[in-house]
């Protein structure tokens, strides 16, 4: 079948490889001027199945308040008269009950770990690099608060088999040496050693390279204006300057920007862009950085080896589509790294970047078929676009091809909000 993919990110490159392994003919188009220039660009750099939970859960809204109440904010709400916002708002607060967290959070680390895996046998087929590791991720508690709540996600990671260890301080130290110099700053962590890391934007573009010497087409510079539809069925996509693409299926993979380009079709897709940030900054001590992820769970900020840099990633800051670039969040970033790693990197070289997080209020990425016959979404991953990217190509070239996928999907689509309606 001739396939169109909408979005040239890393979800959307990874579709078109499987798409294309499955002998479809595949063709991409994209507005920027090669794969993985947006939210996939700088990235966190992890690769976290066993992390992968959703914002919403008990005790959130009040979390939620404290956060916005500290100096160094992990959640940044603007006033807005953008009523979007404050449906999916609505939304996440529904999500915030022990079963919706149990049945959210489970799915998503299904879809997560089979995307690790999908992730090791593409390296294996392909080998492709990208600055990759597999040395795990340690959550860092700086609190005995933390430390004593953690048994809500470890029970499901134990109803999934996902292997984690709970460490005390000398053990944070073993897996993350530097720590060693900042002993005094934390009580104890969470390790999974199943999860990676990596350059989710060297990937994205090596991915692209792949594709396109299996026949994959990728139109760069190309912005999607909006879709023709008739009788059920997408009939063309409409280019700026006039253009119509045909083809026999359609991908909407365009994160952040998917439901503005579905509403016209009657498509409601509970996906709002949550902004983060990223620092990226020189090693200049390998032994007094991280070998590979900490995530410091106070201020919800990943700090990552990638190669010879240090990727740190976090913030969730609800603002719409703007993406100016805010100097407290940049000091609140440079303040977790220099806090647990003070001579790992220089700060004073770190160059800062912003990207738009698709997210759905309950965490789950939408994949798979809508009322129309020949569209298919691959969107709303939120912060674990890279974590899900290969699993959730798979899963979408399986259910294009009418093959049943290797994990369950019944819940994966958008039809699972009408439901809840």
């Amino acid at each position: 079948m001739r396939i169109l993919i909408l979005g040239s990110g890393v979800v959307g490159t990874a579709s078109a490889y499987y798409l294309a392994q499955a002998g479809h003919e595949v063709t991409v188009l994209d507005r920027q001027k090669a794969a993985g220039m947006e939210t996939s660009f700088a990235n966190a750099g992890q690769v976290s199945p066993g992390y992968s939970a959703p914002w919403a859960g008990p005790g959130v809204p009040v979390k939620a308040i404290k956060w916005l109440l500290m100096h160094h904010r992990p959640l940044v709400l603007w006033p807005s008269l953008d009523p979007k916002l404050y449906l999916w708002l609505a939304q996440l607060l529904a999500n915030c009950t022990e079963a919706a967290y149990r049945r959210n959070k489970a799915r998503m680390v299904a879809l997560a770990e089979y995307s690790r895996d999908a992730l090791d046998a593409l390296r294996s087929e392909t080998g492709i690099a990208y600055d990759e590791r597999t040395l795990g991720t340690l959550q860092l508690f700086r609190t005995q608060k933390q430390l004593d709540h953690v048994h809500s996600d470890t029970e499901v990671l134990d109803a999934h088999n996902v292997r984690y260890e709970l460490l005390d301080p000398s053990g944070c130290i073993r897996a993350e040496p530097a720590l060693a110099r900042v002993r005094d700053k934390f009580v104890g962590g969470l390790r999974l050693p199943g999860d990676e890391t990596g350059d989710a934007h060297i990937f994205t573009q090596r991915l692209a390279e792949i594709c396109a010497r299996q026949g994959v087409t990728f139109r760069y510079g190309t912005t999607v204006e909006g879709l023709r539809h008739e009788g059920g069925r997408i009939t063309g996509a409409m280019l700026a300057g006039g253009e119509v693409v045909t083809a026999d299926i359609y991908v909407a993979a365009m994160g952040s920007y998917t439901p503005a380009l579905l509403a016209p079709l009657g498509i409601r897709l509970p996906v709002y862009p949550v902004k983060g940030y990223s620092l990226t900054l020189p090693i200049v001590d390998p032994d007094a950085a991280p070998r590979s992820t900490v995530m410091d769970e106070t201020y919800k900020v990943a700090i990552t080896r990638l190669g010879d840099r240090i990727r740190v990633g976090g913030t969730a800051e609800l603002t719409g589509f703007d993406l100016s670039l805010r100097e407290p969040r940049r000091a609140t970033l440079a303040f977790s790294v220099g806090d647990l790693f003070p001579a790992g990197g220089d700060i004073a070289r770190a160059s800062f970047w912003t990207g738009l997080r698709p997210m759905t209020p309950d965490g789950t990425p939408i994949i798979g078929p809508t009322k129309l016959d020949n569209l298919f979404t691959n969107t709303g991953h939120g912060t674990l676009g890279w974590t899900m990217a290969c699993g959730s190509g798979r899963v979408l070239a399986d259910l294009i091809g009418g093959r049943a996928p290797d994990i369950d999907t019944a819940d994966l689509s958008v039809a699972r909000y009408a439901e809840a309606a």
